[in-house]
């Protein structure tokens, strides 16, 4: 369960006093107790993994746009910060999809739902968010699902 992975490492870094990792870790705990807390009036205790890869994968996003302002502003040391986040983040997460293995996703995934034409695009994404969650970077996967269906 990668709610227990996390713990774990967070424990292990606390160990070894790897500062660096305890703060990246920490913030993925704050954000997953925040989630928690968020699912309680759905009359749900603790959101499941695929809520807390996508929540990962938000985090991921959230860093990759700081880094692209940091950079504009040319402060290094807040790019390094942001990418040795990203990088213990990334640690959580499956292995992601290369392109052909995300083409061939939608492909099934168009299929599946027996989509048509660009209004479609929702079926198609949903399918890929439950089949995939984790696997796949959905902004990506949003531009193929739209060169498929002629959007």
């Amino acid at each position: 369960m990668l709610r227990n992975k996390i713990t774990e490492t967070y424990k292990a870094a606390m160990h070894s006093r790897d500062q660096t990792a305890v703060s990246a870790v920490r913030l993925i705990m704050a954000a997953l107790k925040d989630k928690d807390i968020n699912a309680r009036p759905r009359g749900i205790d603790q959101i499941p993994d695929a809520e807390i890869l996508s929540m990962l994968q938000s985090m991921i996003k959230q860093r990759r746009e700081s880094i692209t302002m940091y950079q504009q502003g040319k402060r290094d040391d807040l790019v390094a910060k942001e990418q040795s986040e990203i990088d213990m983040i990334e640690k959580f997460l499956p292995q992601q999809m290369d392109a052909a293995a995300m083409a061939a996703a939608v492909d099934r995934a168009c299929a599946a739902v027996g989509a048509a034409s660009i209004k479609d695009m929702g079926k198609v994404m949903n399918q890929l968010k439950e089949s995939y969650a984790g696997e796949m970077d959905f902004a990506a996967a949003g531009q193929l699902v739209k060169q498929k269906l002629g959007g």
